[in-house]
């Protein structure tokens, strides 16, 4: 591909934020509002990372995520979690052909982008099954193991309603999912353009702006970006202050908390950091863009104690503290 030809880093580093800014532009055709929630996807594909959206029923999650990955010009599927989903149902299964010999039909998950909607409706087993994909970026079926396409990323969604029916995701699987992206209603004037665009015939036409090919250089290209011993220590120390016990926690970490982030924390408050500043035009993330991804990154793992759900503590004012 021509346009991947650049003389140095740096230029590769300038196109990848022209075309974050084009993605962005194309977006907003079929999507009002929701900018942070658009900016934290783009920033998990770009880390080559999965992402966990969480918001109340109708806030045009799945939307969101199919005018992504046509944006992107990427291969899609829907997967509807329900409590009767077998593994063999997302991953495909063996069947006899008609000369009598096994063949391997490739289920949903063999797609670049996967949207796994409500994920918290499934029972563990097909959890697990989907677990292996998004870790090993490989599946297992009948002791044969096959590639997934490459990028390869789960937009899962889940709704925060307690509700019946539903099996809470444990903690190593939230933990394989670089951001906890919280969907928000939208303000009052950004509902109404919605229903104004929503109630009508128009449909929004949305053109791809970068290649498959084109997201693996800049996943590759993100990882060479330098990075200061100060910041990768500033990821390692906010992860540790996150620790119940632990030698750096503060008070109100050990006696809100009863669980905190382990390693895989900082490695991807480092991967964000280097992507949100390469979305920002810059060469090298500082402590600004740590804190702009911490959220997101940590508000999945780590787990509230009884004293901090009675007073009112909510995971992101306890990150906003450490901050």
């Amino acid at each position: 591909m021509s346009d991947l030809q650049f003389h140095t880093d740096a230029e590769a580093l300038d196109s990848l934020k022209g075309k974050y800014h084009a993605l962005q532009q194309e977006i907003r055709k079929a999507i009002v509002g929701q900018d942070d929630v658009v900016r934290d996807v783009l920033i998990s594909i770009f880390g080559n990372g999965h992402c966990l959206l969480v918001g109340v029923p109708g806030l045009a999650k799945t939307l969101l995520v199919n005018t992504i990955a046509r944006s992107l010009g990427l291969t899609f599927n829907r997967i509807q979690f329900t409590p009767d989903l077998m593994p063999s149902d997302i991953i495909g299964s063996e069947i006899l052909d008609e000369n009598r010999h096994f063949k391997f039909v490739r289920g949903p998950l063999f797609s670049n982008i996967i949207l796994a909607d409500e994920i918290n409706r499934t029972p563990p087993k097909t959890q697990s099954a989907l677990l292996e994909a998004m870790q090993e970026r490989k599946v297992t079926a009948s002791g044969h193991t096959y590639d997934l396409p490459s990028p390869f990323f789960v937009l899962a969604t889940q709704n925060p309603i307690e509700q019946e029916g539903t099996y809470p995701l444990p903690e190593a699987q939230l933990d394989r999912f670089m951001f906890n992206v919280w969907v928000d209603y939208p303000s009052f004037a950004e509902e109404v353009d919605i229903v104004k665009s929503t109630t009508g015939n128009k449909v929004a036409d949305i053109h791809p702006v970068v290649s498959g090919q084109e997201i693996v250089f800049f996943q590759q290209l993100i990882r060479k970006m330098p990075v200061a011993d100060n910041v990768v220590e500033y990821c390692v120390r906010l992860v540790s202050k996150t620790r119940p016990g632990g030698e750096l926690a503060p008070a109100m970490v050990n006696d809100f908390l009863s669980w905190g982030a382990g390693p895989r924390a900082s490695q991807y408050l480092v991967i964000g950091a280097k992507c949100h500043a390469a979305l920002n035009g810059k060469y090298s993330p500082d402590i600004e863009d740590v804190q702009a991804v911490a959220t997101p990154i940590l508000r999945h793992r780590i787990v509230r104690n009884y004293k901090a759900e009675a007073e009112g503590y909510t995971v992101e004012r306890i990150v906003k503290e450490l901050l």
